[in-house]
């Protein structure tokens, strides 16, 4: 994915990660940056094009979609953590979580889906999680949502393959946003992520493990389950306990 020139529609785009985004793709010669939010009025950055999109209402999508008819790259940002587990947690903002991760990322790609094809094939970024390879206690909800995600990202990679469209995953363990004030673990800054997700694009690449953490955990899935766990759960644990 050549990033110079580039016409970009970035979800999520008023603040943390998505706002990272839309500053880098800029920095980096995009041409023109859709920032997408569902009030347009949150969207601070100069130079930008404000574009109204709410991921759980497909008609917003749609619109927006008519709209950027000339996006040569889409970046699934856009997404909650509403910090639930899913036996006794809110069922109503576990569908939430899961609307938003997969549903919403899956109703954006497949209004853009047309219109990167149109325009060449062009790339789609998808902001994962570490927490797509494992669930954490407190928050089993977003987990599920995430590893959801992941394997959306999977298929719609196989997909968009023939229409020349590559769809780039990434995965990282947690940055510095709005999202993650309530955790006192280490953290990524905005910028570590998106420029490692953009070198990541230019390179071809259809993920991108941002940190050791996630390089870790991915790593781990071909362990035993019980040994998992014990290695990567249990120093979260006594961190976020502490």
């Amino acid at each position: 994915m050549e990033i110079a020139g580039s016409v970009a529609l970035v979800t999520g785009a008023n603040r943390g990660l998505g706002r990272e985004f839309v500053e880098q793709l800029r920095e980096r010669g995009a041409k023109k940056v859709y920032a997408a939010a569902r009030d347009t009025s949150t969207i601070t950055t100069p130079g930008v094009v404000p574009v109204a999109l709410d991921v759980l209402d497909p008609e917003s999508v749609e619109r927006a979609a008519r709209q950027a008819g000339d996006v040569t790259l889409l970046v699934n940002n856009a997404g909650i953590a509403t910090g639930q587990n899913l036996i006794r947690g809110d069922l109503a903002q576990v569908r939430r979580e899961m609307e938003t991760h997969f549903f919403g990322t899956l109703t954006v790609t497949r209004a853009f889906a047309d219109v990167l094809g149109g325009n060449g094939g062009g790339a789609i970024v998808n902001v994962l999680s570490v927490l797509s390879w494992f669930s954490w206690d407190g928050a089993t909800s977003y987990s599920a949502a995430k590893a959801a995600q992941w394997s959306l990202t999977a298929g719609t990679r196989v997909e968009l393959a023939g229409q020349g469209t590559q769809v780039l995953g990434v995965h990282f363990g947690s940055a510095a946003t709005d999202m993650t004030s309530d955790y006192d673990g280490p953290k990524l800054t905005p910028s570590e992520v998106i420029g490692a997700a953009l070198d990541g694009l230019a390179d071809g690449a259809v993920e991108v493990l941002v940190d050791e953490w996630s390089r870790t955990t991915k790593a781990g899935l071909a362990q035993d389950p019980a040994e998992f766990y014990a290695a990567a759960v249990r120093p979260i644990q006594r961190r976020t306990a502490g």
